[in-house]
């Protein structure tokens, strides 16, 4: 095994950790380490995050399950229509996307790089969300009645993200849980680990349909992550949750600058 490989293993438990600390957050490491380290195809990675993300928000669910942080309720009415959207996205939109997706004389755009760059856009203001670390007030549901029709619409947005990039796209669904379910911060991540999970799964099935994973890579770094998760939740109890975020923020920044900056080279 490479010194490159054993990198790429030992961020598994990264972002095991990462989930585990910060709720969520996986999914944006997972691709750039799938197709950068591991030289992965853009569109396997996706399919290859949705499998670990999903198994490791599933261990952590579990937990936020048993102390009972979970609002199962809401998680229904925003996951079920995001379940339908991120499996349809994945069985059938991103097989259709045409490679190249677009050509203008010279100029070519493959499927691929449309994908990493699109998901480096969403790393870019995901980072921004956590680097501002603005706690959402009540908004709608101040008067502490979910709306439930606005959460099925932004499920179904938050599915074709899902599908589409592969991510979990938990920094959008933690502060949608309080401005439209009312749910306080706390209770917001802890639901949306569980919506990430499913989500994650769902897409993956919708993958399956026309893709052969490579169980032999794919179990031990998902492993990997499990154990990382276990860590990250041992270690929220001492780590200051808002300068945990900020400093992910600024990672995650960096992370997506140098894809844009590797992409563009490459292109030259």
């Amino acid at each position: 095994m490479s010194e490159q490989e054993l990198f790429g293993y030992a961020s598994a438990i990264v972002v095991g950790l990462v989930i585990g600390l910060a709720g969520g957050g996986g999914s944006i490491l997972t691709v750039p380490i799938f197709v950068y380290v591991f030289q992965i195809p853009t569109v396997l990675a996706t399919t290859y995050s949705l499998f670990v993300v999903g198994s490791t928000s599933l261990v952590g669910s579990v937990n936020h399950i048993w102390h009972r942080k979970v609002d199962l309720r809401v998680t229904a009415a925003f996951a079920l229509p995001s379940f339908v959207s991120v499996y349809l996205s994945r069985r059938f939109l991103v097989p259709a996307l045409p490679d190249p997706l677009f050509q203008f004389e010279r100029f070519v755009l493959s499927k691929s790089e449309a994908i990493l760059y699109f998901f480096a856009i969403v790393m870019i203001i995901a980072a921004r969300a956590m680097i501002k670390n603005d706690r959402p007030e009540q908004g709608e549901a101040a008067d502490g009645r979910p709306r439930y029709g606005s959460l099925a619409l932004d499920g179904l947005a938050v599915g074709l993200l899902t599908g589409t990039i592969g991510a979990g796209g938990g920094f959008l669904i933690v502060p949608l849980l309080v401005l439209l379910a009312g749910l306080p911060m706390p209770r917001a991540v802890a639901t949306s680990v569980l919506i990430i999970a499913v989500n994650s799964f769902v897409g993956f099935m919708g993958d399956i349909q026309h893709t052969q994973p490579d169980w032999n890579f794919l179990l031990p770094f998902t492993g990997l992550s499990i154990i990382g998760i276990f860590i990250g939740m041992y270690s929220a109890q001492f780590v200051p949750p808002d300068k945990l975020r900020k400093g992910f923020g600024w990672f995650v920044l960096v992370v997506a600058i140098y894809m844009l900056i590797r992409e563009i080279l490459c292109r030259g």
